[in-house]
């Protein structure tokens, strides 16, 4: 007997006797790196990641200690006839991947940067600050996001718009290529020169569906110092700093990513005192041109109206965390996600009624930020795979934690009812950056124009007909 495909009751009893005795053993005596079933001492910390929503019962999980590992791992997952699904640092996770076979790639961490030709190589369980820190020593940077606690890998195959955007394009666009283990068991390498279809496919269609990529090669590019931060104005100057920015942004240089953030700053250890427990919005963004260009671009926020904290300045790409100060110790959060090409004045309504405190009240929705895109992500739109998915002009976020179980229902019922109030001002097409848990599956196909939603899914059946990787993007 062998561990069932499909989806248990129980995902901790699937394994049977033979499984316990022998399977698990044949697993171990495949690959060098760590094999944990469930119960055993190892198992939770290896299911776990940066999302603690996320709750992953998986039959059994491999951890492999290099690529040959990953791809006896699917082998036995071939063999043992188990769905597979893939986790690096746990941030946006898809569906859980409970009786299934869960390969965890965090041991697969190197980094090397060719300075000469400009790229990167980047294993599958890297986040982005070692990729920064490598280029920066020689005045290059990756097209990271806003965060370097993230994985790379994972972020670059959902597309990747991070503070370089507008100036040169999505992390996917930058990729030369991908060292892809297939659901079938077999390593390829996959360029725009080789099995151009699936390279095609993977850059920004998204994560776990077509296989496990174990590394890839990017573009770095020639920066070194940025003019980037935040601009905090009040709550109350919400609306108006929204529709200041709608009308702004889109005469700007594409040297400028910018973006404006309504944000509720918890009252926590983790966060500043001058910020814990307030509610501001903030004019952020990073100027990757000339320093003084730069400078004169915020001037103009300055003069409109003076904020209350002004920390816009010159500073080293390599400290780009500074701009969006996000979290990077593991917390339990949800995020969700949509495109529009204005900010329309009902929208502006949806979100200042639903995101900013009301008196009495704690705030459910921790954030919402829209993002200026256009630029470099709009050029080369229309040959991505997600080319419904960064052609318009304004991609909003939005994201909150739950501290508490309880309180979980709550916050996603927020999240959905503000949705459901913009769909009037927006284009209906997700981000698959942003989308997590059941609304990957729900949304997946809308960042996808129709014919290419048809080709990447022939692509997928072509690799995966029995659809073994099914708990990443859903490209059908």
């Amino acid at each position: 007997m062998s561990i069932e495909l499909n989806n248990p009751s129980n995902p901790e009893s699937v394994l049977s006797v033979r499984t316990q005795n022998s399977v698990l053993a044949d697993l171990r005596d495949r690959i060098a790196g760590a094999v944990y079933g469930p119960g055993e001492p190892g198992y939770d910390a290896a299911r776990s990641g940066f999302n603690l929503l996320a709750d992953h019962r998986p039959a059994v999980i491999a951890v492999p200690a290099n690529p040959f590992d990953v791809v006896e791992a699917v082998r036995f997952a071939v063999d043992e006839d188990l769905r597979v699904a893939v986790l690096a640092t746990g941030h946006g996770p898809g569906a859980a991947a409970d009786g299934a076979l869960l390969i965890n790639t965090s041991h697969l961490d190197s980094v090397s940067v060719d300075p000469v030709n400009r790229t990167a190589t980047v294993a599958a369980g890297v986040k982005w600050g070692p990729v920064l820190e490598a280029s920066a020593a020689h005045g290059l940077a990756p097209l990271l996001g806003s965060s370097t606690d993230v994985g790379a890998v994972g972020y670059t195959l959902g597309g990747g718009f991070g503070w370089l955007g507008r100036h040169y394009g999505l992390a996917s666009d930058a990729v030369r290529s991908f060292d892809l283990v297939t659901p079938a068991g077999e390593a390829l390498k996959v360029s725009a020169d080789a099995h151009p279809d699936v390279f095609w496919a993977l850059k920004g269609g998204g994560a776990g569906s077509l296989g496990v990529v174990t590394s890839m090669e990017i573009d770095l590019f020639p920066v070194a110092t940025v003019y980037a931060g935040n601009l905090f104005y009040p709550a109350s100057d919400a609306a108006a700093v929204l529709r200041r920015f709608r009308e702004w942004a889109p005469a700007q240089s594409d040297e400028l990513t910018s973006a404006v953030t309504l944000m509720n700053f918890p009252p926590l250890d983790i966060v500043p005192e001058p910020l814990r427990g307030q509610s501001f919005v903030m004019f952020r963004g990073c100027w990757s041109g000339d320093i003084d260009a730069g400078k004169d671009v915020v001037d103009e926020w300055r003069r409109w109206k003076t904020p209350e904290i002004d920390m816009w300045g010159e500073l080293p790409f390599a400290a780009a965390d500074a701009i969006s100060m996000d979290p990077t110790d593991p917390m339990p959060a949800m995020v969700t996600t949509e495109w529009c090409n204005d900010i329309a004045d009902g929208a502006i309504d949806v979100i200042t009624s639903n995101v900013l405190p009301r008196p009495g009240a704690m705030p459910l929705i921790l954030f919402a930020e829209f993002r200026h895109a256009g630029g470099a992500i709009a050029a080369h739109a229309a040959e991505a795979v997600n080319d419904r998915g960064r052609c318009d002009e304004f991609l909003l976020e939005m994201g909150a934690i739950v501290p508490d179980p309880h309180v979980g229902l709550a916050v996603e019922s927020a999240l959905r009812l503000t949705r459901r109030a913009l769909e009037p001002y927006v284009t209906g097409a997700a981000y698959l950056n942003f989308t997590e848990f059941e609304e990957r599956a729900d949304r997946s196909a809308s960042a996808f124009s129709e014919i290419h939603r048809q080709k990447i899914a022939a692509i997928k059946t072509d690799l995966d007909p029995q659809n073994r990787f099914c708990h990443g993007t859903v490209l059908s």
